[in-house]
């Protein structure tokens, strides 16, 4: 049996005057290998604890609170109940404000995504809204507030249904322009750009992530299986990669290699 998602938010979406209930589902699933952090002389997993330095002892959920810091020592408390105090109109509602094309959002404001699915009595309005949304090639921009912040949204149609992403604000966005490095960098020359635009051509092709395997995990997984076997792993020093000295000969050597192995029947 197929184990269900759960919601990590409910609410409606509303667009003028349709307002449409919904729930927010996990998009991604997070497949990094988690380890246990161990002690290197007994192997016992570590332990962490709520432990308040004054008291000297250690402190339950129910005794937490939450502090903004306006000094190194001093904080303005805030409980449970106070944050919860605060219903903005986004808390239960993904407000609409405007539609736009896709491609006016730059990829580096995406975040998380997420799984909309309508509510009950919503599904002719949500299957409505992934339709002109699908016919119009535009995507809705609004705002939702769940997991201690209000976000901002882009909602656009993949498959059957709606996925939501959250949107950094530009605030969160590191200027490109504060890494000093990029003050050193020279203008490319003709003939380099030409190579490197034949090179890219003919490894061009379409995104197909099926294609694609997480090879670190699978070494890892491998690892643990070749030590749950009992067998011992010689240290291997990682190769070392230097940047190349001459870009010509390299793009020259790239574009050979490339047609040689186009030109490679198949095995």
């Amino acid at each position: 049996m197929i184990n269900m998602p759960k919601a990590i938010w409910t609410g409606s979406l509303t667009f003028g005057l349709v307002n449409i209930p919904i729930k927010a589902y996990p998009a991604i699933k997070d497949r990094t290998i988690s380890f246990k952090t161990l002690h290197s002389e007994c192997h016992a997993p570590l332990q962490y604890k709520r432990w308040c330095p004054k008291c000297e002892r250690e402190v339950n959920w129910n005794e937490v609170d939450k502090g903004y810091p306006i000094t190194k020592d001093k904080f303005i408390v805030l409980t449970n109940k106070e944050l919860e105090s605060l219903q903005l109109k986004t808390t239960k509602s993904v407000e609409i404000q405007k539609f736009t094309d896709l491609a006016s959002i730059d990829s580096i404001y995406f975040n998380d995504h997420y799984y909309l699915a309508p509510g009950e009595g919503g599904e002719r309005a949500y299957a409505l809204l992934r339709d002109v949304l699908s016919l119009l090639n535009k995507v809705a921009l609004g705002k939702v507030t769940f997991r201690n912040k209000e976000h901002m949204v882009a909602i656009r149609p993949y498959q059957k249904g709606l996925v939501m992403t959250t949107l950094h604000y530009p605030d969160e966005v590191i200027a490109i322009d504060r890494l000093e490095e990029l003050g050193r960098l020279e203008a490319s020359r003709e003939q380099e750009l030409q190579l490197a635009k034949m090179l890219i051509e003919r490894m061009e092709g379409d995104f197909k992530p099926e294609e694609n395997i997480d090879n670190y995990r699978s070494a890892v997984m491998n690892l643990i299986k070749q030590k749950a076997e009992g067998v011992e792993i010689a240290a291997v020093k990682p190769v070392e990669v230097r940047a190349t000295v001459d870009l010509m000969k390299a793009l020259e050597e790239s574009v050979l290699a490339i047609k040689k192995e186009k030109q490679a029947p198949p095995v």
